[in-house]
């Protein structure tokens, strides 16, 4: 009883000291280079924002911010290595719709749940979907379209990166929207999904303007609409009206991205991170040099960023158990 007690009062005298290390720590952050794990392969959407954001926190923190391609199982590898290393602010993670919300209907036991292990930092970007069909297809607007598939139930296809992402979603968005069947092809990868579209395999394609844009204008595809209410600001796809103009506002799926941390991280860190993050891309630069990919710059508090997390979380596993997705 002696010994406890002796081991209690130490414990007590050093958790003070413990915490102010801890204060001090992140009082000073950074004082080291800072990894950014970033779950695709060098290259995409992503991987081109992450070394954009990169390149400007390391002017604003004064430390190299080291980017760490980790691609492969919707994400879940890069996830973990975030979720391995101490909650200290000096390991980031570019979050997505994929890793924090719908790999929740995916997965019937995921390695990490997004709202109880990461901490929110900032929202960052978002991409609407472009609703492309092969150039061949006679329809010229989504309403043709429509009565395409209405005539001929399951005739027409269209193509995703597989059960649970978003161009699925999307596709049986509006599915059910339009009240039309649609055959759902999944593929591995977006070349071969774009490939089978514009060769007349497939029909049609939700999928991100950066994909979608160079082949309607080399006029192997025909873009019908984009989701949600706004209309395109890439150039050569400004006329194309959105879902909302042409009677389908519920179809507006498109795929986001937002930076996050470890839960644990101390919210002195997590405030530093936010707010640098905003400055950089608030920056008329930053944005321009990302203007063609057509996206749209989405910074946050960590609190906003986090009621939006929730609510995704919430949203698109339900909707994934609608429509019968089977949790692997």
């Amino acid at each position: 009883m002696r010994h406890f007690l002796s081991l209690a009062l130490a414990c007590s005298l050093f958790l003070p000291f413990a915490s102010q290390a801890a204060d001090e720590a992140a009082s000073s952050y950074p004082v080291k280079p800072i990894k950014f794990v970033v779950p695709y392969p060098p290259g995409g959407l992503g991987d081109t924002f992450s070394r954009s954001l990169a390149r400007g926190l390391n002017e604003k923190l004064g430390q190299p911010i080291i980017v760490e391609n980790k691609p492969g199982a919707s994400q879940i590898i890069g996830a973990e290595q975030v979720l391995r290393a101490p909650a200290d602010g000096y390991t980031i993670f570019l979050g997505s719709m994929t890793s924090l919300a719908t790999n929740l209907g995916s997965y019937k036991k995921l390695s990490y749940d997004p709202l109880k292990d990461f901490a929110p930092v900032s929202r960052l970007f978002s991409t609407p979907l472009y609703l492309a069909v092969n150039a061949d297809v006679p329809a010229k607007d989504v309403k043709e379209l429509v009565e395409m598939a209405k005539a001929k139930p399951g005739d027409l296809s269209y193509a995703s990166l597989g059960l649970g992402g978003s161009l699925h979603l999307a596709g049986e968005l509006f599915s059910s929207a339009a009240d039309i069947s649609l055959l759902h092809v999944p593929y591995k990868g977006s070349v071969p999904a774009i490939t089978d579209v514009m060769s007349g395999v497939v029909t049609m394609i939700f999928d991100g303007g950066s994909t979608v844009a160079p082949q309607v204008k080399a006029g192997k595809l025909r873009a019908l609409a984009v989701t949600g209410d706004k209309r395109s600001s890439i150039a050569g796809l400004e006329d194309v009206p959105s879902m909302a103009e042409v009677g389908y506002p519920s179809v507006d799926v498109g795929v986001w991205w937002g930076l996050i941390v470890r839960s644990g991280t101390p919210q002195s860190v997590v405030d530093r991170l936010s707010k640098e993050v905003s400055a950089v891309i608030a920056d008329p630069a930053f944005i321009d040099s990302l203007s063609s990919t057509g996206i749209e710059i989405q910074g946050s508090t960590p609190e906003a960023f986090g009621v939006f997390m929730q609510s995704e979380a919430e949203r698109w596993p339900e909707f994934m158990r609608q429509i019968g997705v089977e949790p692997q």
